[in-house]
This record gives C-alpha cells, structure tokens and sequence, in this order.
C-alpha cells in the first residue's frame, strides 16, 4: 500500500568502488552505509553505489539533481579539480537548454552522467 513514505533509490555501477565513493563525498553526497553496498543521500533522494560494472550499461545511465542554487553548485564542482582528481571527463559548466532547465554535466568515474539542473519557480515538476 502506498503510504508516501517510499523512497525509490536507483542502484550506480562503478568500475572502482572505492574512487567512486571519494568522487561522491567530494560532491557532497553523505555517505549513509559503506559495505556490500554504499549508500548516498543528499536532500531527499539517494543511491546505492554498487560493485557492478558493464561499460554500455554505465555509459548510458543518467541521473538527474534538482538544486536551488546552481551556481554555487557549479563553483563547488569546479573547485574540485574532478579530472585530475579522479581521471573523469570535464564538467560541463551551467547552461540554458532547449527544454528550458539551466543545467550543468557532470560524469563519474564509471562513466555515469549527472544533470545537476537548477529548479524553477512554480514548476511543480521541479520539486
């Protein structure tokens, strides 16, 4: 019975466990369990970061992040030095799309692309 309490989390392949999980707790993620399994959560969403690996399948995951304040994500993301630091492409800085979301790109260690995206005021959707 749905009680809207659930929480739906998505499971991450990695192709390093363990530089996957310093790439997220440099993101900001909180670690909430590290075992089998490690779990990330930020506002009220999360992931479980997992020791599987299939390249066509990582290429092709996405995961997408609502935030308030891009550009202070964007600052924090370029700080990091993610390329140098964990041999991932370039994030891609914020930028106006097509169908209307402010978003920026990043890619993880795995090859899992992230749309960190910026909400809008009174677009229910957004939330």
């Amino acid at each position: 019975m749905i009680t809207g309490t659930e929480l739906a989390r998505p499971f991450i392949p990695t192709k390093d466990f363990e530089l996957s999980k310093r790439f997220y707790e440099a993101l900001g993620f909180e670690k909430t369990l590290d075992s089998e399994v490690a779990i990330f959560r930020t506002g009220s969403g999360g992931f479980l970061l997992q020791r599987h690996f299939h390249e066509d399948w990582a290429g092709n995951f996405m995961m997408q992040l609502m935030v308030d304040d891009l550009d202070a994500w964007w600052s924090h993301i370029d700080a990091l030095d993610l390329p140098n630091r964990f041999g991932v492409p370039s994030p891609k800085p914020p930028a106006m799309q097509p169908w209307g979301l402010r978003i920026a790109y990043v890619v993880d260690p795995a090859g899992v692309l992230w749309h960190i995206a910026e909400r809008r005021d009174g677009v229910a959707h957004d939330d």
